[in-house]
């Protein structure tokens, strides 16, 4: 007990330490105080006095909370202390590169963070990586889990199990420090991220290994390819009936191992995981007509093959297997293609239909630095897919989109957030911290939020195809002016620290931000006292 409470101090002296700095960085709050221009006319113009006026009214109005406490006489000359020790809000990241960064020290501030600026974490269960060999979860860690293979390898991210650590030493870690967990993933149709490949040569049966094969292109080395864009025409002109029909016996089986899958883990785990992932990005099968309520396959455009109508059934199995106080979310990118309209309709489809759908997961990416330097300089594009980006990060268009998503009258998790710098230069770092900051306040002052959670915390630590430089720490594990934007406010800004005089009676009121708070004073004859009580 005395080294873990050793090594608890020095991880939170070392955030402390890099806090300490955050003074020195002088982020610009609006458009009179950025006098070096780092954001042009036109972005600030969106981000505007009345705009940010409504921010803090209803950050005041919807995160706040009126206190009273007796305490009694005290000594003379002295005052009560509030202390705000704990959130009620989740500020949480992924904790995908657990003891993955190659060096002690590196690993110890990464860690650090868990339980000091983030309250909660994210825990990777990506199926093909959790479930490596059928039957086999990777839940206790093993040597290549271990802080010195990472030190010995060459090639970090071309390890198979990069950013895929074993969930129980993350688990407990996280338990130790007081941390709130939650899984992702437990369904997703990605065939790359998540479905492993043992699990098609397992389902499929007699002549459907030869009738599965002609609907693809290429064969991957086990036989099998599952990239959605190498599918056949064959198999594209077939309808989703037609694809019932052809392989009856893999979509039974795929449809009983969907759920094999979800009951193993909460067996596994019950309620030590507070919250779940039930199902991510299954919106496009929704809004393309391809639930197939009552068939065998959905048959979406991006990731291909599912069994039918697979939300409503993750959610049914999902609720019988986890303990009710467990959280079982949705989770979502619902822009693009998908329409943001729709998210609302199927979340309330899925209820009417007997889901318990506790939270909405909201993934925001802003994936492309190109993207984030048009939103920096207030240019416009021809490319649609980047007007969607400027436009979802808008003032206007959030308030618009809350409004849509809200209608489903559930919590709502900003599950997955990424925001690139345009570059590694000054300026390009500062960009990425002020639209942080504008962004978590945005979403920290809607009422319907209860949590904001960063996806890669470190430059260079995303999956293939996400920008290298989206970290709020370098690959070196120095905080960029994004990880100091973000400190400010969810250590100083939005938190309550007083020393309070009692009235006649010995009463203290106060007016705090929810969560868990300790008030200590003297008594009349001296003597410590202290109390803790929770605002919500």
């Amino acid at each position: 007990m005395r080294i873990k409470s050793k090594i608890k101090c020095i991880s939170i002296l070392t955030v402390c330490a890099i806090q300490a700095l955050a003074s020195d960085i002088k982020i610009p709050k609006n458009g009179a105080e950025d006098t070096r221009g780092i954001m042009s006319k036109s972005y600030w113009q969106q981000w505007n006095d009345e705009v940010n006026a409504r921010i803090e009214r209803d950050i005041e109005a919807n995160r706040k909370s009126d206190a009273s406490f007796v305490v009694g006489k005290i000594a003379d000359g002295t005052k009560v202390k509030v202390t705000q020790i704990s959130h009620d809000f989740y500020f949480g990241a992924n904790i995908f590169n657990f003891d993955q960064l190659g060096d002690k020290t590196l690993n110890s501030k990464y860690k650090s963070l868990y339980g000091t600026l983030f309250n909660s974490a994210t825990v990777a269960f990506y199926w093909c990586k959790f479930e490596m060999q059928d039957g086999r979860m990777r839940t206790a860690g093993e040597y290549w889990d271990s802080q010195e293979f990472w030190a010995k390898a060459e090639s970090p991210e071309t390890q198979i199990h990069w950013r895929r650590p074993a969930t129980d030493p993350v688990i407990d870690y996280l338990k130790e420090r007081g941390v709130r967990v939650h899984g992702h993933t437990l369904i997703w149709g990605n065939k790359t991220g998540q479905i492993p490949l043992w699990l098609y040569d397992k389902c499929l049966e007699g002549d459907e290994r030869e009738k599965f094969a002609k609907l693809i292109k290429e064969p991957m080395k086990d036989g099998v390819s599952i990239v959605p864009e190498k599918y056949t025409p064959f198999y594209d002109k077939m309808t989703v009936a037609e694809l019932d029909a052809y392989l009856p016996k893999f979509g039974k089986n795929l449809k009983r191992e969907f759920a094999r899958h979800i009951n193993r883990i909460a067996e596994y785990y019950g309620d030590k995981v507070e919250s779940w992932d039930v199902v991510n990005e299954s919106l496009e099968n929704y809004t393309d007509g391809y639930m197939n309520v009552g068939g065998v396959f959905s048959k979406g455009w991006r990731y291909g093959i599912m069994p039918a109508d697979y939300a409503y059934d993750g959610f049914q199995v999902a609720q019988r297997a986890f303990p009710p106080s467990v959280k079982l979310n949705i989770n979502e990118n619902p822009y693009g293609p998908f329409r943001l309209d729709k998210y609302d309709v199927q979340i309330r489809d899925l209820i009417s239909r007997g889901c318990k759908i506790d939270v909405v997961g909201w993934q925001m990416h802003l994936f492309n630095p190109q993207v984030v330097q048009l939103i920096a300089d207030g240019k416009s594009s021809d490319n649609k897919r980047f007007q969607l980006d400027m436009l979802k990060i808008s003032p206007k268009h959030m308030y618009e989109a809350f409004e849509m998503v809200e209608r489903a009258n559930l919590p709502i998790h900003m599950s997955e957030i990424t925001i690139s710098a345009p570059d590694n230069t000054e300026r390009g770092k500062m960009i990425q911290a002020i639209i942080t900051r504008n962004l978590y306040r945005m979403w920290f002052s809607r009422k319907s939020i209860v949590g904001i959670t960063w996806w890669n915390v470190v430059d260079g630590c995303g999956a293939p195809g996400e920008p290298s430089i989206s970290g709020l720490f370098t690959r070196e594990m120095n905080p960029k002016p994004a990880y100091y934007a973000l400190s400010e406010l969810v250590e100083r800004e939005w938190k309550t620290n007083l020393e309070l005089t009692p009235d006649s009676n010995g009463t203290i009121k106060f007016r705090g931000f929810k969560g868990k708070y300790r008030i200590s004073w003297k008594d009349a004859n001296g003597k410590e006292k202290s109390a803790y009580i929770t605002l919500k």
